[in-house]
């Protein structure tokens, strides 16, 4: 019986070094534990940590079935950093070397929310939030958004 679960984003990238030093600068990543592959030309296995979470990374291995957004021509997965500044993280991310998708701005819903993708072809949305909405306004606003 599992007692507690965490889900952990396990990103396969091309150049993982360089990956982990864009997640320091962009996210303040702090690597926890850091594999090289048997051959040395590349990480089996990093452990990154952000704030309280964790992700796992690796260098891209075609051969094992691990391939980055690079090879795949894209990701349709998002990963949602939740934050006390949204201004700020993603402006580091900006600066650090992320390409902005959706800029920043105050949404219906109570974050302030943009979106971006790293370097390495990983999408990341980042929220900070601003104030409290109820269900019943968020779909108010929502209904008048799609209405234009």
């Amino acid at each position: 019986m599992v007692e507690s679960s965490m889900i952990t984003p396990h990103l396969t990238v091309r150049d993982a070094k360089a990956a982990i030093e864009f997640y320091k600068a962009a996210f303040g990543a702090v690597e926890k534990y850091s594999m090289p592959s048997l051959t040395g030309d590349g990480i089996m296995f990093a452990e990154l940590e952000i704030g309280n979470s964790v992700i796992f990374l690796n260098d891209e291995f075609p051969e094992y079935g691990l391939e980055s957004p690079a090879t795949l021509n894209g990701s349709p997965v998002t990963i949602h950093l939740q934050v006390d500044n949204a201004d700020t993280w993603f402006n580091r991310a900006i600066s650090a070397g992320a390409t902005e998708t959706m800029p920043l701005d105050d949404m219906f819903w109570g974050d302030r929310y943009g979106r971006l993708v790293d370097p390495f072809g990983h999408y990341w949305s980042i929220a900070s939030q601003i104030g409290d909405v109820s269900r019943e306004e968020m779909m108010r606003q929502a209904a008048a958004e799609l209405a234009g």
